[in-house]
């Protein structure tokens, strides 16, 4: 259920301090039922912070991956997560293995690391609000 990111809204975003990007991925991604990685011949793409901790980066949307798809990384190519898939499955797997969320990398800045306990919290909460 992608939208469309224009060129103001992703100019606007990428300019967002990274705690205001946390936000906005969460609200995104609950009301869109998804999120992306990038995805390379050698699996999902990885970041390693300073202390050696395994980071899997997230974006809300293609464009944002994809503008991140440089470097090390530059040939991978975005692909979605379905939101369910990641709660159901891919969380409790990060968690077991020790993993942190880099969420919302930008070109220029590493975005916000949090554990997947946080996450998932904070996702559920954003969820609850489109139930009925």
């Amino acid at each position: 259920m992608t939208w469309d990111v224009n060129d103001q809204e992703f100019e606007s975003v990428l300019s967002l301090p990274a705690p205001r990007r946390y936000e906005y991925l969460i609200k995104r991604s609950a009301g869109h039922g998804e999120l992306w990685g990038l995805h390379g011949d050698g699996g999902w793409v990885m970041a390693e912070d300073d202390d050696g901790t395994m980071h899997f980066p997230i974006w809300p949307h293609r464009r944002f991956a994809e503008a991140c798809a440089a470097g090390p990384w530059e040939d991978a190519a975005p692909r979605r997560i379905d939101i369910d898939e990641w709660v159901e499955g891919w969380l409790p797997d990060l968690i077991s293995d020790r993993f942190r969320i880099a969420v919302f990398q930008t070109p220029q800045d590493q975005g916000v690391g949090v554990s997947p306990q946080r996450f998932k919290h904070d996702l559920e909460e954003e969820l609850s609000l489109f139930e009925l």
